[in-house]
Order: C-alpha cells, then sequence, then structure tokens
C-alpha cells in the first residue's frame, strides 16, 4: 500500500507540478506585457517632467519679459513726459512778445495796420513804414514771417 500511495502522491505531484508550470508560463505572459505598460508609462512620465520644466522655464522667461517691456514703457513714459514739457516751454517762449531792443519795453500796436503785398518780408514793411524790425516783431507775436500771405493784416507799432 505505500508504494501505491507513494505513486498516487507522486502522480499528484506530478500534475500538480504541469498545472504549476502552465501558470508560471501565463503569468510570464502577463508580468512581460506589464512590463511593456510600464515602459511606456515611464517614458510619458518623462515626456511629462520635461515638459513641466519647459514650461516652468516658458512662465520665468515671460515674467522677465513682461518686466523688462514694463521697465521700457517706465523709460519711453519719463521721457516723453520730459519732451512734452519742453515743448510747452518751447510755445509759451514763442508766445512771449518780443523786448524791443531800445528800452526793454515792448512796443504797444497801434491803430494803423498794414496790408501784405507780394514780395513783402517784415524787413521791407518796417522800412517802408519808417518803424524798427524789433518793434514790428513784438506787436506782431503769432506772425510766421517765413510765410507771409498776400492779403494778411500785420500790425504796426507806434512810432
Amino acid at each position: 500500500m505505500l508504494p501505491v500511495g507513494a505513486l498516487i502522491v507522486g502522480v499528484i505531484g506530478l500534475l500538480l507540478g504541469g498545472y504549476s508550470a502552465i501558470k508560471l508560463s501565463s503569468v510570464n505572459r502577463t508580468l512581460a506585457a506589464h512590463e511593456e505598460k510600464m515602459a511606456r508609462v515611464d517614458t510619458l512620465e518623462s515626456q511629462v517632467s520635461a515638459t513641466s520644466a519647459s514650461s516652468e522655464k516658458a512662465t520665468r522667461d515671460l515674467s522677465a519679459l513682461t518686466r523688462s517691456t514694463q521697465d521700457a514703457f517706465n523709460q519711453v513714459g519719463a521721457e516723453l513726459g520730459n519732451l512734452r514739457g519742453s515743448i510747452t516751454k518751447l510755445e509759451e517762449s514763442a508766445k512771449a512778445p518780443v523786448k524791443a531792443a531800445k528800452g526793454g519795453a515792448p512796443a504797444v500796436a497801434g491803430p494803423d495796420e498794414y496790408i501784405v503785398k507780394g514780395g513783402d518780408t517784415g524787413v521791407k514793411i518796417a522800412s517802408a513804414k519808417g518803424v524798427s524790425l524789433a518793434d514790428l516783431l513784438s506787436v506782431n507775436p503769432g506772425v510766421n514771417w517765413n510765410h507771409l500771405s498776400v492779403g494778411q493784416k500785420i500790425k504796426l507799432p507806434k512810432k
């Protein structure tokens, strides 16, 4: 009986060993498939990590660019303010009457006016009317003497 029992236990052992070998083969195939998937997951993880690092760098670069652009706008704004102040001063000085050369007081406009004719200049008008050019200029502060128009009225200073 003992040899028959050993034989039965041996056959059962062989059957279990065969079954285990079949199951082990199936587990190995499943494990190989999972290893491929894990390799793909690792690849995706490294790509995501690289993309995240690139995104963080782009964010830092954009922030630096924003700061430098704002600094440039601030500098340009300050310079525009300075230029505006200079232009305002120039406009105010152009509006101020020209002082007469003799007494320092500006000439007073008289009741007379002169109508510009073709070829007239400030010097011609002043000499024709017997007044100084400085007085003529001072009573006509808004006149552009380089572009006199025919028919334009010019004030004449008192003599």
